[in-house]
């Protein structure tokens, strides 16, 4: 696996490792073999094996179980939050060059149809989408694979991050109603955070200027920018200056015509009480919107388009 750059690769395997003897010390010290902890989590012995061996990416609830178990007072799940896993987690091949361009962007934004950008993906959402192609090793392998990539972008000292979801992401439903209220109420927490710009483009505007595909717009430390699109299985990288002025045009022309983050929110907020969550939809929305109203003073670019109602979906 390509490595996205020598020192964090170094400073990721040493942090690794470091995990993997920690829990082979607590496990020796409470008697019990790889086998025995294996039963108790539950899992395979050779997941016990290879996290020990910093051959695995850990998650969180397997940190949390090896606590537990082996009364450490949550030593392994602090240890496992301070761990940027991101270099140790595979990529397919053809998908690296982006991996390690989001782990040096100062700026992405992105323009995304049908699904949710996987930066967005709630956990929940994650699982539904990759199970429906695979299971098993696989599958929870490709769910850390696309959960690590967010650590970076959803903190709060994270890169600049702008999103434009056409309608379509919202009402796509992936895995169930419950799956899909989830991941509406991960898009309105996220969206608070005060690098990240969530706007939805709504379906009924025939008149909005959209990009043709899915596309990011990455910006690197130097200056260079790239625009980044997919097809099925493989990833499309250009910096002609004069295809990223045409597509960039778009994008914040988009950016523009779209719902603001406010209106956004609310209409999320409403999908989110269509999957059937009506309580916490509308306690997060009420959060949204102080959030919107407060960045948007800070700004001082007021917004004063009235929202329009928008049928909800029946479920």
């Amino acid at each position: 696996m390509t490595k996205r750059n020598p020192a964090a690769s170094e400073l990721a395997a040493t942090t690794a490792q470091m995990f993997g003897e920690l829990l082979r010390h607590y496990r020796e010290s409470a008697g019990l073999t790889q086998e025995a902890l294996a039963r108790l989590i539950p899992c395979d012995r050779s997941q016990v094996a290879r996290v020990e061996a910093a051959k695995r990416v850990p998650t969180d609830t397997f940190a949390r179980a090896c606590d537990e178990i082996l009364g450490t007072g949550g030593v392994l799940l602090r240890l496992w939050g301070r761990i940027d896993w991101y270099p140790e987690v595979q990529h397919p091949d053809w998908f690296e060059r982006r991996a390690e361009m989001d782990a040096e962007a100062v700026a992405l934004h992105e323009y995304q149809v049908g699904v949710v950008p996987g930066l967005l993906q709630a956990p929940e959402y994650v699982h539904a989408l990759f199970a429906r192609a695979m299971n098993g090793d696989e599958l929870e392998e490709r769910v850390r694979a696309r959960l690590s990539r967010q650590q970076r972008f959803l903190s709060e000292d994270g890169p600049l991050y702008t999103v434009v979801l056409d309608e379509s992401c919202l009402r796509t439903v992936i895995g169930n109603a419950d799956v899909m209220r989830t991941q509406c109420a991960h898009l309105l927490r996220v969206g608070r955070l005060p690098n990240v710009f969530i706007q939805v483009a709504p379906a009924q505007n025939a008149e909005l200027h959209r990009p043709n595909a899915p596309m990011s717009l990455i910006r690197l430390p130097d200056g260079h920018e790239w625009i980044y699109s997919e097809s099925l299985d493989s990833g499309h990288f250009n910096d002609d200056p004069a295809v990223l002025s045409r597509h960039t045009r778009t994008y914040h022309g988009l950016r523009a015509d779209a719902l603001s983050a406010r209106e956004s929110g609310a209409l999320i907020s409403d999908l989110m009480e269509g999957y059937g969550h009506h309580g916490t939809a509308r306690s997060e929305r009420g959060d949204l919107d102080q959030e919107q109203l407060q960045r948007g003073q800070r700004r001082k670019l007021p917004r004063s388009r009235p929202r329009i109602p928008r049928p909800r979906p029946r479920t």
